[in-house]
């Protein structure tokens, strides 16, 4: 089983629109996929309610302090959405559900020096390094070609983690918006609508298949 956790303290900086497209994807591939959301919001939980029983099915699941939920058996591939400001008891029982860890970053200073303090507690994880997580950042509503773009890029640079980097750049279209309004993925529409979110996500597509 695959198991991905969509992580960042900052609040807004597209960690539902992450997980429900990546599961979007997973479901696409014919997985059999469960879609967890810990956020109080549980904006991931609502957009599955929007979702059609005509569409690929992605299943639900949560997990609470109190009582740790599992997915079935048949479970092959779990994202879980996660709420701001997630650290301490609650990312570290996270992280024992997981092999993957996604950050999508933002190229605002407010987001990247949350962030920072995110990965730095993140990287002190003990259950990180024992289960020898793999982590990687997205960065979410820009173009790679931009100044904002090579901002974050330095940002990184500068951590002491070698092999953290951006893997993919996702631009702010109204296709996100769109589809999860009805309950879609990016990935449920006409495949001429989305050719250039597609190239975007192939990167996060192909870390994503990577073998662990």
């Amino acid at each position: 089983m695959q198991s991905f956790l969509i992580a960042n303290p900052k609040g807004g900086v597209g960690k539902s629109t992450l997980a429900t497209n990546l599961a979007g994807w997973f479901a696409r591939q014919g997985a059999c996929v469960m879609l967890g959301d810990i956020d109080r919001q549980q904006s991931s939980r609502e957009w599955l309610k929007l979702r059609s029983h005509t569409l690929p099915h992605i299943g639900s699941w949560e997990i609470n302090a109190d009582a740790p939920a599992r997915p079935p058996k048949d479970t092959t591939h779990v994202v879980l959405d996660t709420p701001a400001g997630l650290h301490g008891k609650k990312l570290t029982q996270a992280l024992k559900q997981v092999q993957r860890v996604i950050v999508p970053l933002q190229p605002s200073i407010f987001d990247i020096l949350a962030t920072r303090h995110f990965l730095d507690q993140l990287f002190e994880e003990k259950e990180l390094r024992r289960q020898q997580i793999d982590v990687a950042v997205v960065a979410m509503r820009v173009d790679a070609r931009t100044r904002a773009a090579a901002e974050l890029e330095r940002f990184l640079a500068d951590l002491q983690w070698p092999h953290l980097k951006v893997v993919a750049h996702l631009r702010d279209a109204q296709n996100y918006v769109q589809a999860a309004a009805h309950g879609l993925s990016i990935f449920d529409l006409p495949p001429s609508r989305i050719e250039r979110d597609l190239e975007q996500w192939q990167p996060l597509l192909d870390w994503v298949a990577r073998r662990i």
